[in-house]
């Protein structure tokens, strides 16, 4: 069998202006049939996924899903079907370069223990040819990308590492290549709801500075939700039950198995579909670890609060402190041990939800790059956004169930008329 390349990444302008990355994937009747068994693992499964987006493959344990993300790379052969990425069938290519151009990410980076963290990324591209200074300047440039001081993490080992940081480090060594695909397999599967949720703000994040093509396998609807531009709902056999946007989905499933699939609490999930960085950011009263305690209270008092948010010398959120202790306390404001609970700008809103339920607050306090503080997502503005959404639920319920207009029955019977004429 001829041998090509593997696709290369690809930049375009999207329609609506924003810088698109990353290469377009076929599947057409991708089959996988194991020895010995009756029913196929994925039958004739076809999708085309739009190069940029990243799509989500979702459904319930043992649907195909993983397997059918494997065989985008290879690491499971098809039966059957054809795989076309960037306009190549991958059947074509060399399955070892293929899979040095395509990312890979799975639960807890799937890192080798015995190398540093700089090694671990640097694999791919050293395996590339690449000479060692650019190696060298593109581990430090994934590092600061995944929010992880090159200084201080790129000679550790995987040991020495959080689960969030080794997943951090998995996403670093998978976009090393700058491959145009990222095949993601539950990554975030294996680490706390806290640091779940900030991994999925910074994959957004990234992706929004360095777009791929992402095919993301996922057990957890709210996280497809979340992270997916598509969502594919899979039965067994990997049967597509229905690959939409989540916001067509949540509104208008196409069956009884995606109704049930997607749950009840409609107007919870639509809070999933509203990001931080979209609406509009209130304001905590705040102060300055160092500045004149009684000061700061008369500036709350008049902007009419009652607590204050302390940042640190970076502006990162340090503590709250409330007004009365401040006026008690006098002489200069100190940093605490106290830990506030934040959320990234790309947290939707039923993360921020989730959060307050945590915190004695109110407010979600909202950080940016660096962690330096935004501003905050209060209790009044998710209530809002639940009203809304069940308004506009009930609008799209009574549009679907309202009488045709007379002046359109009339034509639709005219027409039944004449071709029966």
């Amino acid at each position: 069998m001829p041998e090509t390349t593997a696709p290369e990444a690809s930049t375009a302008s999207s329609g609506n202006g924003h810088l698109t990355g990353g290469a377009s994937i076929e599947l057409r009747d991708v089959t996988k049939r194991y020895p010995g068994q009756a029913k196929a693992a994925v039958d004739s499964f076809n999708v085309d996924i739009p190069a940029g987006e990243i799509v989500m493959f979702v459904g319930p344990s043992g649907c195909g899903k993983t397997t059918t993300l494997k065989m985008i790379n290879r690491l499971i052969e098809p039966t059957s079907g054809h795989i076309v990425i960037g306009g190549e069938d991958v059947t074509g290519i060399n399955a070892d370069q293929l899979r040095r151009r395509i990312g890979y990410v799975i639960q807890a980076g799937g890192l080798f223990p015995h190398m540093t963290v700089g090694a671990n990324i640097g694999l791919v591209p050293g395996m590339l040819k690449w000479d060692k200074k650019r190696i060298s300047e593109r581990i430090d440039e994934l590092l600061e990308l995944v929010s992880l001081d090159p200084g201080q993490y790129r000679n550790r080992y995987p040991r020495e590492l959080s689960g969030g940081q080794q997943q951090r480090v998995g996403v670093a060594r998978a976009l090393a290549a700058d491959p145009p695909v990222l095949l993601m397999d539950e990554p975030f599967g294996a680490v706390d709801p806290i640091t779940r949720q900030r991994l999925q703000d910074e994959l957004l994040r990234i992706h929004e500075e360095v777009p791929k093509t992402i095919c993301f396998v996922t057990h957890d609807f709210d996280e497809a939700v979340k992270l997916g531009d598509r969502i594919a709902i899979l039965t067994e056999g990997a049967k597509i039950a229905q690959f939409d946007t989540p916001d067509a989905i949540l509104g208008n499933p196409a069956n009884e198995f995606v109704e049930d699939f997607v749950g009840h609490g409609s107007s919870l999930k639509q809070l999933t579909l509203t990001r931080v960085d979209q609406i509009e950011l209130e304001r905590a009263t705040t102060a300055t670890v160092g500045e004149d305690s009684r000061q700061v209270a008369a500036k709350a008092r008049g902007e009419g609060n009652l607590e204050v948010l302390i940042l640190d010398d970076r502006g990162r959120p340090a503590r709250w402190e409330e007004v009365k202790d401040l006026e008690r306390d006098g002489g200069s404001i100190e940093r605490g041990t106290e830990q506030v609970e934040t959320i990234g700008t790309k947290a939707t809103l039923n993360d921020a939800l989730d959060t307050m339920l945590i915190s004695s607050h109110g407010a979600a306090v909202v950080t940016g790059r660096g962690d330096v503080y935004q501003g905050l997502v209060s209790v009044e503005t998710v209530m809002n956004a639940i009203q809304t959404a069940r308004t506009n639920a009930r609008a799209d319920t009574e549009r679907i169930n309202a009488p045709a207009e007379p002046a359109a029955a009339d034509a639709a019977t005219s027409a039944a008329e004449q071709d029966r004429a």
